[in-house]
């Protein structure tokens, strides 16, 4: 042989690809756009904070994106304030346009293709929806009628996770409206609806019992701890299943009863207003309680629970919390710091500052 067989092996690493090669062709797989991305069950808090929105969630893995939305002049622009907003950084342009595009690329048409259900953006798990939260800062009922319109791209190509009247029917992209979103108008359909609301999770509350560690007790009505790389155990739930009893801690802004996986996914508060200050290195047993009651609350309605307002700082405390929040039950982190909750293991992390 004029070569030996690693050097034709280094030799083929080399040139593969190459437009003088017959590899050429062979490069790059048609659905390359998230290629070894592997979905986390985290989601992107502000996400157009990030230096790239939305494709650095995705990057990253996460399985949810946050978008806060103001409406001005028939369009919905994307920002913290008002002051931040410019003229380019609208919803359609951040999200809906790339989104449409990464599914179109992920759904390319080819004779293999013919009767395949459509994929959602990531190739390691093409059934994984990804969650685009929508968060209402100014005029509710004028910010929901437009949302509806811009998401019609969607809608046309089936797209949307909806709720038919009697199941669940989940498909690559999941809506959620939050903030301002009038819960009246999600739910004036009974019977169809393709936007989902944030139910308020300090009002899910079950304090019909003192649910114990769900890690230490064998107790098949307690909430279960699960892997945050894996979907979530509790959504969409099964047709007919006992998920909207419990006896509800209060209610202050509406009937917590109202709130079920029928017209809500997501069952969501600030961390710091419901659990409060963590003083020392653990929650106290009465925050557990708490932290329980809440998670075992909205599992019981079949929604995802998610706390927001969570410390960034110390960086171990912060990663004591995840671990925490995981450990509990909670479906998915909501994190600022996409390397932080989706490259490192923080849960064996010791330190209290890093």
């Amino acid at each position: 042989m004029a070569r030996s067989y690693p050097d034709e092996v280094q030799w083929a690493i080399d040139h593969w690809g190459r437009s003088d090669q017959p590899s050429a062709s062979l490069a790059r797989w048609p659905t390359d756009s998230s290629r070894n991305v592997k979905p986390v069950s985290c989601h992107s808090h502000n996400d157009y904070w990030q230096d790239v929105p939305l494709y650095m969630a995705i990057r990253a893995g996460c399985t949810s994106v946050e978008a806060d939305v103001w409406l001005f002049d028939q369009e919905l622009y994307v920002g913290h304030t008002e002051s931040s907003l410019t003229a380019d950084r609208t919803l359609r342009e951040l999200y809906i346009k790339p989104l449409l595009s990464l599914i179109d690329h992920q759904n390319q048409e080819t004779k293999f293709s013919q009767g395949r259900s459509l994929s959602g953006v990531f190739d390691t798990d093409p059934d994984q929806a990804l969650v685009l939260l929508v968060d209402f800062k100014n005029l509710p009922a004028e910010t929901y009628t437009e949302l509806l319109e811009q998401l019609s791209p969607f809608r046309q190509r089936r797209l949307l996770t909806s709720f038919n009247g009697t199941a669940i029917i989940e498909r690559a992209i999941t809506v959620v409206v939050s903030g301002l979103a009038p819960f009246d108008l999600v739910t004036a359909n009974n019977t169809f609806l393709d936007v989902f609301f944030d139910a308020p999770l300090d009002e899910l509350a079950d304090i019909s019992h003192d649910w114990p560690n769900p890690n230490q007790t064998p107790d098949h009505n307690s909430p279960t701890t699960h892997d945050p790389r894996q979907p979530s155990p509790h959504w969409p739930p099964t047709p007919g299943s006992d998920v909207e009893s419990g006896t509800i801690a209060r209610s202050t802004t509406s009937d917590p009863n109202a709130f079920t996986w029928k017209n809500s996914y997501y069952g969501s508060t600030s961390f710091m207003n419901a659990i409060g200050n963590i003083e020392g290195s653990r929650l106290s047993q009465p925050q557990l309680r708490i932290l329980r009651a809440q998670i075992h609350g909205a599992h019981q309605r079949g929604l995802k629970a998610r706390y927001w307002d969570i410390p960034h700082w110390p960086t171990g405390l912060r990663n004591h919390i995840w671990h925490i929040l995981i450990r509990e039950g909670v479906d998915v982190l909501s994190v600022d710091d996409l390397v932080g909750a989706t490259r490192r293991d923080w849960r064996k992390r010791k330190g209290w500052w890093f």
